[in-house]
């Protein structure tokens, strides 16, 4: 799963949780349940402007139980856990946004390819084979030129060497030359689809992926 798509599910869901809190706050607040002729059930939170968010009752309850003192420094722990992880995982990143493509004989000039354009191209690349399903390209940061992970997915009876063969003669010495690049790594991870039962498929999870370098 991309990240994007994880930071915006997060987001949706505590935007739910705060607009949930928000309607509760503000219709207690401005006692708006007695002035529509709403009578909401007992346990309903915040029914009027005087009544507070828990009663001492519940507070005095909860706070004797043995539960809930190991119950709340472990609600903290693993929310500050995970609000740690996404923090990290928002710095860390490994994906390129962009690439600078060398362009000699042209001084004073930068030209730079986007990510995400270079990504289609070559995900659309290796789509062209009837065979292929689904294919995503990523392009990565490396510690002395960029390289390519890709997800193919193959039909049932797909080729996967003629995959290979057309990919690295294809889309990626496509992408190195247009790059400019002296090389291109990339790895590259094959999935066949195959109607078989359910014990071949798990006995066959544990091959070896083509990997192309």
């Amino acid at each position: 799963m991309r990240r994007t798509v994880v930071n915006r599910v997060m987001l949706a869901a505590v935007g739910v949780v705060l607009a949930g809190a928000g309607v509760l706050v503000l219709a207690g607040g401005l006692d708006l349940y007695r002035r529509l002729g709403v009578h909401p059930p007992q346990w309903w939170p915040l029914t009027s402007p005087d009544q507070p968010v828990v009663s001492a009752r519940s507070r005095g309850r909860w706070v004797g139980s043995a539960w809930w003192w190991p119950t709340v420094i472990g609600g903290l722990a693993v929310l500050v856990a995970g609000m740690a992880w996404w923090l990290v995982a928002q710095l860390r990143r490994t994906g390129l946004s962009s690439i600078e493509v060398p362009t000699p004989g042209v001084s004073g000039l930068r030209l730079r390819v986007g990510a995400r354009a270079l990504e289609e191209a070559l995900e659309n690349g290796t789509a062209v084979l009837p065979e292929v399903e689904r294919a995503g390209v990523r392009l990565v940061r490396a510690p002395r030129h960029p390289r390519l992970r890709g997800a193919v997915r193959l039909r049932p009876g797909g080729d996967p060497a003629a995959l290979v063969e057309h990919f690295e003669d294809g889309p990626r010495a496509d992408a190195r030359g247009s790059l400019r690049l002296a090389d291109l790594p990339a790895d590259l991870r094959i999935r066949v689809l195959q109607a078989a039962p359910a014990e071949a498929r798990r006995g066959r999870r544990g091959r070896r992926q083509p990997r192309v370098e």
